[in-house]
């Protein structure tokens, strides 16, 4: 698609601007949660020659290379909830990358996030933890680089219309709730961006567009500036985004001041935050920072990163 424009219609602040941070969108069918996650890559900063490597040699270990010298584009993967453990995380008895591997430096994109197994997605922790798949056989122990941007998308409950204004929700009270535990809890703490993507007014799909709204290229410019703000910064460390922090790398380079750490400690006790959520919602007020181009984190950087976790976190 040449021009995002419902990304920009439903999102006129950075909250989707900001990558590499994991994002959940939820919302009823035909929002455009599928569309928001497919324009994804279209807005995200280009692949540096190190990244292509990377992924070149992912993708030539894959058997899918194709007939191009290298990949130059980040990765968008989407596969299906029937799609296998071992296609999604990786292994086999000679063990080769899943989609998760095949998403590095990219884009894996879960579409209807719930009904893929529970077990697989439990599968998913401690590669978006660290950033890495480790397979371990009789044979040895075999390591896949797993630096994706994790995207779902799920709907608030099995019909599809919880909430909504418009549409009456069929859904048993225990319907609602057996669909929402599908998640766990220590999985969506580990997802940065919390999103509810409202249902699409035929209004917005009639009018035509104007002049004030950003196409693709220009919300991209102000992504890669972010972009070349941070490898700058973390030039010395190996580190290519602020979601590649480490709690060491994060008090080295988020210095807060009296004021953000009031309002972060405030958020722990209000809103139940984890010691993993803190400093996720650290890295993401650092991101929103740059893309502000301020060199310091504000009060109202962090306020708006912590409008991004869960509504209803018991984390």
């Amino acid at each position: 698609m040449k021009d995002n424009y419902l990304f920009v219609v439903y999102y006129q602040s950075r909250l989707i601007l900001i990558c590499v941070h994991n994002l959940l969108l939820k919302g009823p069918p035909g929002a455009g949660k599928t569309l928001l996650a497919r324009t994804l890559p279209s807005i995200l900063p280009k692949l540096t020659f190190d990244e292509m490597v990377e992924v070149t040699k992912i993708y030539s270990i894959a058997g899918i290379l194709g007939k191009e010298a290298m990949v130059n584009k980040r990765p968008f993967r989407a596969p299906h909830h029937t799609t296998s453990m071992v296609g999604l995380i990786g292994g086999g008895s000679n063990p080769k990358p899943g989609e998760i591997t095949l998403a590095h430096r990219g884009v894996l994109f879960l579409d209807e996030f719930p009904e893929f197994p529970r077990i697989m997605l439990e599968s998913l922790r401690q590669p978006i933890e660290d950033a890495v798949v480790s397979i371990s056989r009789a044979k040895g122990k075999t390591t896949f680089p797993a630096k994706c941007m994790l995207v779902a998308a799920q709907n608030p409950c099995p019909c599809g219309y919880l909430g909504d204004k418009y549409h009456l929700c069929t859904c048993a009270p225990t319907q609602i709730l057996k669909y929402q535990k599908k998640i766990s809890g220590p999985l969506l703490d580990r997802i940065d961006i919390h999103i509810d993507v409202p249902a699409v007014k035929v209004e917005k799909l009639t009018e035509k567009e104007t002049a004030d709204i950003e196409n693709s290229q220009q919300i991209r410019n102000r992504v890669q500036n972010a972009r070349d703000i941070q490898i700058q910064r973390y030039k010395d460390k190996n580190i290519t985004s602020n979601a590649e922090l480490n709690n060491k790398t994060i008090k080295e380079f988020c210095q807060l001041s009296d004021a953000c750490i009031d309002l972060l400690k405030l958020a722990v006790a209000k809103m139940n935050l984890s010691g993993r959520a803190y400093y996720r919602s650290i890295k993401l007020s650092r991101t929103i920072a740059d893309l502000d181009g301020a060199e310091d984190i504000q009060p109202n950087h962090i306020a708006e990163a912590l409008q991004y976790r869960p509504k209803n976190n018991q984390l």
